[in-house]
């Protein structure tokens, strides 16, 4: 479908606007995020699948977080690379939740989904070893790999040079920074309760999240 993109600037005020003049909660749309993000990854996991899903100190973390807790109480078994410290107030209140669902610690042996939740779209290059790392990891590994709302470590241009993400699930709209993605990688745009005035405002095309909360672009 054919939706207005976004630099990452402009979904930044966006952001921002829905929050000031709707007291939209970035805890609700964490939560919706999540909850997206973990019918993306049930739809192609089977219940035997290993999830990792790789978790930095942000609200992307948060998101990943939600997820994490979502699939754990659907009966999958998940588990979080927490690259760094998590140690912000948001995402620190999902991991407890998450933990006391039954997401477990750590990089498994083996992963057959692998979720990037490690930064989101206020990410600076270049990365901290940290980030590195996981990354490393991840892209070495034979894992499904699936990114919240940008890859972490794309360049400006759109260039994977990061996380090779083989799925990407950005929010409310899609962003320009990945419109010069390799072929193959699928794009979905996940709906996280940003009302319709609000896309009227920066003379955007709201999707169609009537029909479907989590469109394929």
């Amino acid at each position: 479908m054919q939706v207005t993109s976004l630099s990452l600037d402009a979904f930044k005020e966006m952001d921002y606007w829905a929050v000031e003049k709707y007291n939209l909660s970035v805890v609700l749309m964490m939560e919706n995020a999540g909850l997206q993000l973990a019918r993306l990854v049930a739809k192609r996991a089977t219940k035997n699948y290993v999830v990792t899903i790789g978790i930095g100190n942000g609200n992307n973390g948060g998101g990943g977080l939600v997820a994490a807790r979502r699939l754990a109480a659907w009966g999958f078994n998940v588990n979080l690379d927490l690259a760094v410290s998590i140690t912000k107030d948001l995402p620190k209140a999902q991991l407890k939740k998450a933990l006391l669902f039954g997401a477990k610690e750590g990089i498994p042996e083996k992963t057959d989904i692998w979720v990037d939740a490690y930064l989101g779209f206020s990410q600076r290059l270049p990365l901290s070893d940290a980030f590195i790392k996981s990354i490393a990891l991840a892209n070495t590994s034979s894992a499904f790999k699936i990114s919240l709302d940008i890859p972490v470590g794309i360049s400006k241009d759109g260039e994977l040079f990061g996380f090779k993400a083989n799925q990407i699930m950005t929010l409310a709209a899609p962003k320009t920074i990945l419109e010069k993605l390799p072929s193959g990688v699928e794009v979905f745009v996940a709906d996280i309760g940003i009302p319709k005035s609000v896309y009227e405002h920066f003379n955007i095309k709201m999707p169609n999240f009537s029909e479907n909360q989590l469109i394929s672009l």
